[in-house]
């Protein structure tokens, strides 16, 4: 199934979120995540929807309903190719910091605490693929814990 993003800017109002998850549900599609944070006006809500679909109809429909809702301004799909798509994680190992040392080059992360001498957390930022590989490459074994913040996604 293709990963899509939905951008949508909205109103600022209590049961807005609720009324846009519900929509969601109804149309059975699952949601891989959802970041809501301010714009840059106002009142005004930016929400980024990422969900599996092959078929761009069922996609260009939740569209058309987003937009059905008063509080909803203007809602549309992104492209991949011109857009950015990101997301942060913060991860509990338990490595070595000579473990770790080899991956800093190679990924965007930052040491954010050592609780001993094998358990430190991090906080990783880049592409879903970026993280996973990062993931995968120091050892999914070696993970205690992680938070991950979902994608949000911006027109380049």
């Amino acid at each position: 199934m293709k990963r899509r993003a939905i951008l949508a800017f909205m109103h600022d109002r209590p049961g807005v979120l609720n009324k846009v998850s519900m929509l969601i549900r109804k149309k059975m599609y699952n949601v891989d995540t959802l970041t809501v944070c301010s714009s840059r006006v106002k009142g005004i809500s930016r929400m980024t929807i990422t969900l599996r679909e092959d078929d761009i109809a069922k996609v260009t429909q939740v569209i058309k309903q987003l937009e059905k809702f008063t509080e909803v301004i203007s809602a549309k799909e992104l492209d991949t190719n011109k857009s950015y798509w990101r997301e942060a994680a913060i991860i509990k190992l338990e490595v070595d910091s000579e473990h770790l040392k080899a991956f800093k080059g190679r990924y965007n992360f930052e040491v954010l605490d050592k609780k001993s001498k094998d358990i430190q957390i991090i906080q990783l930022a880049g592409s879903t693929a970026q993280i996973d590989n990062f993931l995968d490459k120091v050892g999914r074994e070696h993970i205690i814990e992680i938070a991950r913040t979902g994608v949000t996604a911006m027109e380049k």
